[in-house]
């Protein structure tokens, strides 16, 4: 048979209804409806007091029965209880029940819903309280009256008791201790107040389960064990700050610190009955207290570490702490210093000063500043800046005191160097303005120099070509004359004056700087030895000359007649200054000059150099003559007895060679003129040998290319008088159109500086590509920059010097012509080394030496970023390079070059130090680590860059430098 208990519920004759926990109507039986006059459409889903409102007593009491059996889960019973509701007609009804109420639990186990089964018991309430009854009516009411009235004594105890348990929770529940109560041997709680599951979790279900069951975390962290001591020992348990793990809902531990005690509960017998456990969470001090200790520490671990001093005192000055370190400098051990003891080490003079200042800090709580001098160890004494700030508690008041002393020994020597500068600041402003001004001479006095070689070169271009139409013209008509002949004589005074005229175009192009020069490694030494009988011829025998050779003397590079020359001029004004009596001492030895020096000094390269010193004891020179020696035509001799020509020529030619000149000198004390020649690595290299044999004609044919008329036509006269077949071409271009026709010819001869779309040459290097081998001559009076670079003669270039002589002519072209085929000095190079700079003091040498490579060897293809932000200095670099066949990409600050890098790698960096945007090392160390094979050039007016030794790649090219000396620095990197 099948039972359907909400039939049998429905049936009954009494009411019964069902809520949840939130005290909603959650079904109602047709009884239940009847008594209360409500349909099943207004109960449901409407919470009680919603529906039936009450207040006072009616709801203390019916609510502390719901929450009895919601919280313990057990059926509580009301026998009565006074609860109005209104009729159908709004009007309120006192009315009386007795109900019994039964937990109904969920799935979980917990009271999810309340069962109450309620009887209206106003009628028999009323019949019990009509008058004061006597004892016939009592015994007919019976026994349901009396139980009626026992049931409102009780109801009412009851609620009596429930009010008063209700507040002793209320007080329970609001403590702020964490209390509850355990009982019987397997520790089961009873009650837990809010402080205690806010720390095991509010959510947890631990009235009527063990500790075991409903904290199973705490098992092994010893508190069973603490739990059953009290039960057993009767004692109470005090325990502080003890740590314990809880877990969670989600199963997260989190670590908490308690203060608490075990007191045992006794019942009448005496026995344990339960355990009272209240305490105190004291996770946040203990962290405090844990985050204040590690404070201390750091603080002493940082004090002990610093390189000041540190130390501690109490409220009212005393120290009470130092750290090691001013232990270590004063000679003390742990326990001294502290107190007023601090005192002793202190300076006597300064300790009267420095105790009222800490005083006065300490009474009106502010910092404390000063300074004084310290005893150390040694018995020397330094001074200190001497601070202390105060360490405030929460109230305002001081409660520590925090100093710090600090060295400020240097300071203080600097203070009183600063003072002494001060004192001294007008006389070093002079001085200054004074080296100032003589730097804007010496700069004035090169600016003026250049502007007048510029000036001179020019003039002796143009007076070259002049010259050499009339010497070939001469020459020819000297020929076509007899010995006797009356016009010879005066041909050959002409002839005198042409070359006197050369000799002065070619001292006008050596103080220009820009005569064509052979330079190659000399040793001086044995020069100057070849060259003192010739020296001695010239000074006559009133003048003794002394040389003084250093031992171990380097070569230099230089054109060595060019040199022979200028010493030849240096001793012949030695001479006349002495009036041709007295002592001439020619010195040679080796030098560095460092760059401080070579600021000083002006357009001067650091380096190592040989210097060539004459030194006279004649009349001397005043200041204003020193000034303008070096200039052309100026000169101390009396009118018509010198050019003015000889030292402009000497300043010129070692300009030129990369060098430099001083001249030390005053009146009465004689003259020392000092030539700084750079050194050469290579090994001397003889003087090549001219032809001196009879002039000698040829049968071949010469290509002759000028531009200048006159000197186009005498030249092919000299040719043809000197039995060759001559075709000529006015410029490059119609050159070039002769070369590449089918016409034969022997031997180029050509100009250098010629107007049209070629240069001379270019010319040459086609003509040579197209016939190998084919002897190339240039001829030239100023040769600019088209095969002379650096006033020096390109390797592999013939020159004939203008104005020449038939004989010169002669002998040159047939040592071109009778060479053998395909030797390399009748060829062209296409690229243009420079002169190299001398190898900067301290840093690696650039000069060249026998073993490396050609400057341009080695550049082909390689791939370089120049990175320099003037953009002249920029524009010549990247021209260099190219020329000499590099793949050139520029830029003017490091973050373009870096870019650039990025873009695409590169086998070299030549890179500038000082950029608007960064400095050149940071942006080589950057690109070197992106690429870390990259080679790195730092171009710079210092001979070292500080730091550039950490990249391993790295060399120093000091500025100023030739397009030689920059390839080579490339080519090596």
């Amino acid at each position: 048979m099948t039972l359907d208990i909400s039939t049998v519920f429905e049936s009954a004759a009494t009411a019964y209804m069902l809520i949840d926990r939130d005290l909603r109507y959650v079904w109602v039986n047709r009884a239940y409806c009847e008594v209360t006059g409500r349909s099943p459409e207004q109960l449901l889903g409407r919470s009680v007091p919603e529906v039936f409102p009450a207040q006072g007593e009616a709801e203390a009491m019916l609510h502390a029965s719901f929450e009895r059996v919601f919280r313990n889960g057990r059926t509580d019973h009301l026998p009565l209880i006074p609860y109005p509701i209104a009729d159908a007609d709004g009007e309120v009804e006192h009315r009386y029940w007795s109900a019994t109420h039964t937990p109904i639990p969920g799935g979980d186990g917990r009271v999810q819903y309340l069962l109450q089964n309620t009887h209206d018991v106003t009628d028999l309430y009323m019949r019990a309280h009509r008058g004061e009854p006597d004892q016939e009516q009592l015994a007919e009411r019976g026994k349901e009256g009396e139980m009626l009235l026992r049931a409102e004594s009780v109801a009412q105890q009851n609620l009596e008791l429930g009010m008063a348990a209700r507040f002793f929770e209320t007080v329970f529940d609001q403590a702020p201790s964490f209390i509850a109560i355990v009982s019987e041997p397997d520790h089961i709680f009873r009650l837990a107040n809010r402080a205690y599951m806010q720390i095991v979790g509010v959510d947890r279900h631990l009235i009527g389960r063990p500790v075991r069951e409903a904290l199973p975390e705490v098992v092994e962290q010893g508190f069973m064990e603490l739990l059953d001591q009290v039960w057993h020992s009767g004692e109470p348990l005090t325990m502080r700050d003890v740590q314990a793990y809880l877990e969670d809902d989600e199963g997260r531990r989190k670590e908490v610190f308690v203060d608490f005690v075990y007191q045992p509960l006794f019942g009448p017998n005496g026995r344990t009955i339960g355990i009272l456990i209240q305490g105190h969470d004291v996770t946040a001090q203990h962290r405090a207290v844990t985050e204040l200790r590690n404070a201390e520490e750091r603080f002493r671990t940082l004090a002990q570490n610093m390189p000041a001093h540190v130390w501690t005192a109490r409220p009212d000055g005393m120290l009470d702490w130092v750290s090691d370190p001013i232990h270590a400098y004063a000679g003390t051990s742990d326990g001294q210093l502290l107190g007023e003891d601090w005192g002793r080490i202190v300076h006597p003079d300064d300790l009267a000063q420095v105790v009222p200042i800490w005083e006065s800090s300490i009474a009106r709580g502010e910092t404390y500043e000063t300074e004084f001098r310290l005893r150390r160890a040694d018995g020397s004494w330094r001074w200190f800046l001497v601070r202390a700030v105060p360490v405030r508690d929460p109230e305002g008041r001081i409660a520590q005191w925090i100093g710090t002393n600090t060295d400020i020994e240097d300071r203080k020597a600097t203070e009183a160097t600063l003072a002494e500068l001060n004192a001294t600041l007008e006389e070093r402003v002079e001085n200054r303005n004074r080296a100032l001004e003589e730097v804007n001479a010496t700069l004035r006095q090169s600016q003026k120099m250049e502007a007048i070689g510029n000036l001179a070169g020019g003039v002796a271009h143009d007076f070259n070509n002049l010259l050499q139409a009339i010497t070939g013209s001469l020459q020819l008509a000297q020929r076509e004359l007899g010995p006797d002949a009356p016009a010879a004589r005066r041909i050959g005074q002409a002839m005198g004056a042409v070359e006197r005229g050369a000799t002065l175009a070619t001292q006008l192009l050596a103080f220009g700087r820009r005569q064509p020069l052979e330079p190659r490694a000399v040793d001086l030494g044995r020069m100057l030895d070849e060259l003192t009988p010739i020296l001695r011829s010239a000074v006559g025998e009133g003048v003794r000359i002394e040389t003084r050779l250093a031992p171990g003397l380097w070569n230099t590079l230089v054109d060595a007649a060019n040199l022979e020359n200028a010493l030849l001029n240096l001793v012949v004004n030695a001479r006349d200054a002495m009036q041709g009596q007295g002592r001439l001492t020619i010195e040679l030895g080796n030098t560095e000059i460092d760059a401080g020096t070579a600021r000083a000094m002006t357009d001067v390269v650091p380096g190592e150099y040989v210097r060539l010193s004459v030194k006279d004891d004649g009349s001397g020179m005043e200041p204003e003559v020193i000034e303008k020696i070096f200039e052309p035509f100026f000169t101390t001799k009396p009118e018509g007895k010198g050019t003015g020509l000889g030292m402009a020529m000497v300043y010129g030619f070692v300009k030129q060679s990369g060098g430099h000149v001083t001249i030390d000198s005053a009146p009465g004390r004689g003259t020392t003129v000092r030539v700084y020649l750079p050194r050469s690595l290579r090994a001397a290299a003889p003087a090549p040998q001219r032809s001196a044999g009879p002039v000698l004609g040829g049968r071949e044919t010469v290509l002759l290319v000028e531009d200048d008329f006159d000197v186009r036509q005498v030249a092919a006269e000299m040719l043809e008088d000197l039995g060759y077949a001559v075709i000529t071409a006015e410029d490059a271009d119609a050159g070039l159109g002769v070369i590449e026709s089918d016409r034969d010819f022997d031997l180029l001869l050509t100009d250098v500086v010629m107007p049209g779309r070629l240069t001379s040459r270019e010319m040459a290097e086609r003509a040579q590509a197209l016939r190998p081998g084919l002897p190339v001559l240039f001829a030239s009076g100023y040769s600019r920059d088209a095969i002379v670079h650096d006033g020096r003669l390109d390797d592999g270039i013939q020159l004939l010097p203008k104005p020449y002589r038939r004989e010169t002519l002669a002998r040159r072209l047939r040592e071109l012509l009778d060479r053998p085929a395909g030797s390399e000095r009748a060829a062209v190079p296409s690229k243009a080394p420079q002169t190299p700079a001398p190898a900067p003091a301290g840093a690696p040498a650039l000069a060249p030496t026998p073993t490396l490579p050609a400057p341009s060897e080695g550049i082909g293809g390689l791939r370089v970023v120049v990175c320099e932000d003037d953009t002249f200095i920029r524009l010549d670099l990247v021209e260099m390079l190219m020329a000499a066949g590099a793949e050139v990409r520029e830029a003017a600050t490091g973050a373009q070059a870096l870019a650039l890098l990025e873009a695409a790698p590169a086998d070299r960096l030549l890179i500038d130090v000082g950029l608007p945007d960064r400095s050149g090392l940071e942006v080589a160390r950057d690109a070197v680590a992106r690429q870390p094979d990259l080679s790195v050039i730092f171009a710079t007016g210092r001979d070292t860059v500080p730091g550039a030794e950490n990249l391993p790649q790295a060399r120093v090219l000091t500025k100023p430098f030739g397009q030689e000396a920059l390839l080579r620095a490339v080519g090596l990197a």
